[in-house]
């Protein structure tokens, strides 16, 4: 048992030591300063962007006309028994230039699928986005929630050393401070394991919040968030929801998706009908004259091909992406519906009144540890209020919690920052 305690004792005298040497590197940063940085620096962003620029390359090569083509066809070998001979007027010479032209507007088509590919890749970059600033937006208030509980675990350590050093001088001569001696030992060996684990958070959430925002790995992050009125900040259910259908790439991605496959079945008809190649040829001696001069015009025939499997896919890829769009608008809706109730309750929890709560705490707590140096109270008293004091602070730094997850929910779901965290 010792050998344990000493073990997790050197364990939480390392982390301590290691977030002491790390406040020398310490990054103050507010939530609006994070999201630039983020939007800035984050790779994932980045590396997506790139994707945009390339479906939009693809527009313009959409935009160009076929190239002509050039065919020739020459005498090698023939009855003057020479090798490629075309002196004195001999040999044959025979040139085409011809230009497939595209029928029933499928250049425009083409065009327009590929804005439509360039859109949906813009739709979900946007999404990305949205995602990693989630992730960013949470991530900061439970790092912040994370340093006030550790704050909280600091304070009952500190004063509970302070109390085991006098009891340590005391019960040498009175007996009968031994038990309050190894009754505060065994308190603050609790509360110990509970800052390592609170110590681990942090650090997981410290090295996620450094990938997002791409600082130094020996910065420490202490994320700021002022405290939002919250209480004056109205919102309507209907035009969340409405922002929502309008600022949800994901939704806004499946819309796309929906006119893409229209814009596909006008495309996969249009191959139905043959392209025209019109051409120019000339033929030097070969023909019933010479120096022939003559035009060339060509088309399949659709007998049997004319696109009839790939029409029918592109119907039923319509019939799929509406489908996919109406289930995708109900889950919208419920989603702003679920978010904006739970934002609702979280606020109506989290009052000013917890403020006043939570100052009176503290000093009943200071009043409290006094009251137990001077004898006025007994150790069974002072250590259920001393349990009593940490759990309530941490849940009412939870409820704190609850509050920023609740509105990082709501901006997650309507796509827009509805309520600045």
């Amino acid at each position: 048992m010792r050998t344990t305690y000493t073990t997790l004792l050197v364990l939480f005298l390392n982390i301590t030591s290691f977030q002491a040497s790390a406040q020398l590197d310490t990054l103050k940063i507010t939530f609006p300063d994070a999201e630039k940085t983020f939007l800035e620096n984050n790779i994932g962003l980045i590396a997506q962007k790139y994707n945009v620029q390339v479906s939009k390359a693809l527009i313009k090569q959409a935009k160009l006309w076929d190239n002509p083509y050039l065919a020739t066809d020459q005498n090698l070998y023939d009855n003057t028994r020479k090798f490629f001979n075309h002196t004195d007027g001999n040999g044959e010479i025979y040139l085409v230039v011809s230009q497939v032209i595209k029928t029933a507007g499928k250049r425009g088509k083409e065009i327009e699928l590929a804005k439509d590919q360039a859109e949906i890749q813009e739709a979900l970059f946007n999404d990305l986005m949205r995602n990693l600033h989630y992730n960013l937006q949470l991530d900061f208030a439970q790092l912040a929630n994370l340093n006030d509980q550790a704050k909280v675990y600091q304070n009952e350590l500190t004063a509970g050393d302070q109390l085991i050093t006098k009891i340590e001088h005391t019960y040498k001569t009175d007996k009968t401070k031994f038990k309050d001696y190894i009754r505060l030992k065994a308190l603050l060996f609790g509360l110990e394991n509970d800052k390592i684990e609170n110590s681990r958070q942090i650090n997981a959430l410290e090295t996620e919040l450094k990938v997002l925002l791409r600082t130094k790995s020996t910065a420490f992050i202490a994320p700021v968030i002022k405290q939002s009125k919250t209480e004056m900040i109205k919102l309507d259910l209907n035009n969340l929801i409405n922002q929502a259908k309008i600022h949800r790439a994901d939704y806004h991605s499946s819309d796309l998706a929906f006119s893409y496959a229209k814009h596909n079945l006008e495309y996969q008809k249009a191959l139905a009908i043959p392209n025209i190649t019109v051409g120019v040829d000339y033929d030097h001696t070969n023909s019933y004259s010479k120096d022939y001069f003559g035009m060339q015009v060509g088309f399949q025939l659709p007998f049997f091909n004319r696109n009839q499997g790939n029409i029918r896919s592109a119907r039923y890829a319509i019939q799929n992406k509406e489908s996919v769009l109406k289930e995708n608008e109900l889950r919208l809706e419920n989603a702003v519906v679920s978010t904006f109730q739970q934002y609702e309750i979280s606020k109506n929890v989290l009052s000013s009144k917890h403020t006043e709560f939570n100052e009176q705490y503290d000093q009943l707590f200071k009043s409290l540890l006094h009251d137990y140096e001077s004898g006025k109270t007994g150790l069974v008293e002072f250590v259920d209020f001393f349990d009593s004091y940490k759990d309530t602070k941490l849940k009412l730094l939870q409820q704190e919690f609850s509050l920023q997850k609740a509105i990082a929910d709501l901006n997650y779901t309507v796509g827009t920052t509805v309520i600045k965290p």
